[in-house]
């Protein structure tokens, strides 16, 4: 039941940033005076509506996006005269590319205001200086059986370690986080490390005997190295920013997010024979591609984790959205009809051939020819509806589990 509520959730969710989106569509539009005749989301036959003013709006059958009408924005339709004065085409350069460009911009809006309330609003976890485990022994290098009677102890339990310490210093330096006693105890590596640590009322200095063992490296996590080990884990704890910091975190992660998004939209071909071979029973690539009955799934078993509370299943869901928002706000500004970006590569196009016209003494040589560019927009729709087709069918035949 769970699972199916953090399903509905995303799908609710990602279906109101298109809504989202398509107003930012609408919203610019009027204001600068165009005229929008439709706004509905969805595609097919119209299931309601209502009209205010000169503008109908609705929800279509089929869930797949949305669309904003707006007169005169397609070369294949045919404008009255009345209407020629607020057709899109007559407007300037600048206020066509603001209305073209607020689909991507309200994504990217959606996804910084997400990732602010869950900051804020929910909180993050965090790892403390505290101690929440202790373990009984530290696994011999590649082995993946539990501690023995006849395994040594741990060194944190061999140095007298418990659960709830709180970390004070490593080696007589202090520690604030618990990055900075994990940095400590790997690179001293193996031998003797004394800390001390916080027990109630009492401060104990301690010197566990660290152990040797193959890690990944953590600035470069692809790469294996020898690190000390203690043999203990940290408890984690809610961390709620503040308004600014939360603000300026977004930012940062709406930076991270489009970093993904490029290397993600770069490396598809090479993801593509995963997604072809996973169809045959091949194994699924859990770093590859997903869509979006996939994120769904993803995100009702997110939602479904015992474990975790209800607002870390539901900050997950939002950072989940948040994620896909950015990620969609950058592949609609790609410069490829018939998205977005593309009307505003022609739109830029148009405009700067018109100021060399004007700056060589030639006559304005109008709109471009939308009709030439018809059979490169309807190749590149086949690849994203071959690409959508295959990932369904990924997600649904193999799918990506968290588990």
């Amino acid at each position: 039941m769970l699972t199916l509520i953090g399903i509905l959730l995303f799908v609710f969710l990602l279906m109101m940033s298109v809504a989202i989106h398509e107003f930012g569509h609408l919203l610019t539009a009027k204001a600068f005076g165009m005229k929008a005749t439709e706004y509905f989301i969805g595609f097919g036959t119209k299931i309601w509506s209502f009209r205010r003013g000169e503008t109908e709006y609705g929800l279509k059958a089929i869930p797949a996006g949305g669309y904003v009408k707006i007169v005169g924005m397609s070369d294949l339709e045919t404008v009255s005269e009345a209407d020629a004065p607020r057709a899109f085409y007559r407007f300037s350069a600048p206020r066509r590319l603001i209305v073209l460009s607020a689909g991507s911009v309200s994504h990217m809006l959606i996804g910084f205001v997400l990732f602010v309330i869950v900051l804020c609003g929910f909180g993050t976890s965090a790892l403390s200086t505290s101690l929440d485990n202790v373990a009984a022994c530290i696994p011999a290098a590649g082995s993946t059986a539990p501690c023995g009677p006849a395994d040594p102890p741990s060194p944190a339990r061999a140095a007298g370690l418990q659960a709830g310490d709180r970390i004070l210093d490593v080696d007589g330096k202090p520690v604030h986080k618990w990055e900075d006693a994990t940095r400590a105890i790997r690179a001293h590596g193996p031998g003797p490390l004394p800390i001390t640590v916080q027990r109630g009322e009492q401060t104990l200095t301690l010197t566990p005997e660290l152990v040797s063992r193959t890690r990944p490296d953590l600035d470069h996590p692809q790469r294996n190295v020898q690190v000390g080990v203690l043999g203990v884990e940290p408890q984690e704890h809610k961390v709620h920013a503040g308004p600014i910091a939360g603000a300026h975190r977004s930012i940062t992660l709406i930076g991270e997010t489009l970093k993904a998004s490029v290397s993600a939209l770069w490396h598809i071909p090479q993801k593509i024979p995963n997604l072809i071979s996973s169809l045959d029973g091949g194994q699924r690539d859990k770093q590859g591609l997903v869509g979006v009955v996939g994120a769904a799934r993803i995100s009702g078993e997110t939602f479904s984790t015992h474990h975790a509370t209800f607002s870390d299943r539901i900050s997950s869901v939002l950072l989940n959205i948040a994620g896909l928002n950015i990620f969609i706000g950058l592949f609609n500004a790609l410069p490829l009809l018939p998205l977005d970006g593309g009307h505003m590569a022609v739109v830029g196009y148009e405009s700067s051939r018109r100021r060399l016209y004007r700056r060589i003494g030639r006559a304005d040589p109008g709109r471009v020819d939308m009709t030439k560019l018809l059979p490169m927009a309807y190749g590149f729709l086949i690849l994203v509806i071959g690409l959508t087709v295959l990932l369904v069918a990924a997600d649904l035949v193999n799918p990506v589990t968290i588990s």
